[in-house]
């Protein structure tokens, strides 16, 4: 439970991205991340301090169940800003919803998401780029301390990037793929801000594309932007989509080895 208080401590760092995009917005929503921020950080401390035990190193069952059991964890904290702000009061819905971004599904119980408020985007849009590149890959800087346990949360989770065997240590290797999942959410940012796309919607959607996930700021998704806009998005789905094994060789320049992997 010790690593389920770490990510949970992670998870309230996470929320502060939303409550300062909806301070600098001028949003009513910034106390829900606010709240939910700290009650994740609490909940998330406390499970850390009162669960250590530095003898009891993590297995490969205790890897495989703390890679499964984050997801609900994660959705359930996850849904406090939907339903603190009022904009989701149903717990079930915005468990739904959390849990439908974190595991980039992109199904979705909300019929109107324009009106939604900054920062409530920006979180849902956030669970895809969390999610997208796997809860504890994300944090697997920080699981070493629990020796060679980080080994088996790695192999639990990161199938989810497809990853292979890109380098031999561990900590270089999430390194590498953290590098290339956020270089092309950012190129993809750039590319839809240049297509005339504000940078807001930018942001959001290049979280959703890279991750597969699909969560858009409009009602209407892709319809009403430029064709420009439609093919770039439509190109890094089947980027996004390539095992990250060939991302990593073809920018080494191992085209022969990319491919035989």
């Amino acid at each position: 439970m010790h690593v389920i208080g770490l990510l949970l401590v992670l998870e309230s760092l996470f929320m502060l991205v939303p409550l300062f995009v909806s301070i600098l917005y001028g949003g009513e929503d910034f106390y829900a991340f606010l709240f939910s921020s700290t009650i994740t950080l609490i909940c998330g401390g406390l499970l850390w301090v009162f669960n250590q035990n530095p003898e009891k190193d993590i297995g490969k069952r205790e890897g495989y169940l703390i890679a499964s059991l984050i997801w609900v964890v994660y959705s359930i904290f996850g849904a406090l800003p939907f339903m603190i702000s009022g904009k989701i009061p149903s717990f079930t819905d915005a468990f739904f919803e959390t849990m439908s971004g974190f595991t980039t599904t992109g199904a979705s119980i909300l019929k109107e998401v324009e009106s939604l408020p900054h920062g409530i985007l920006l979180w849902r849009s956030m669970t895809h780029l969390v999610g997208g590149i796997g809860i504890l890959l994300v944090s697997i800087v920080v699981l070493p301390v629990f020796g060679t346990g980080s080994m088996y949360l790695y192999g639990a989770e990161a199938s989810s990037v497809s990853t292979g065997k890109l380098h031999p240590k561990i900590k270089d290797t999430a390194s590498r793929l953290l590098w290339i999942y956020l270089s092309f959410t950012a190129l993809l940012t750039v590319l839809l801000w240049l297509g005339g796309m504000n940078l807001f919607d930018s942001i959001c959607h290049s979280f959703g594309t890279i991750a597969s996930g699909g969560f858009s700021t409009k009602n209407s998704s892709l319809i009403n932007y430029s064709p420009y806009i439609q093919y770039t998005i439509s190109v890094f789905m089947i980027i996004a989509a390539i095992n990250f094994n060939l991302h990593y060789f073809l920018l080494k320049g191992a085209f022969k080895k990319g491919f035989s992997k």
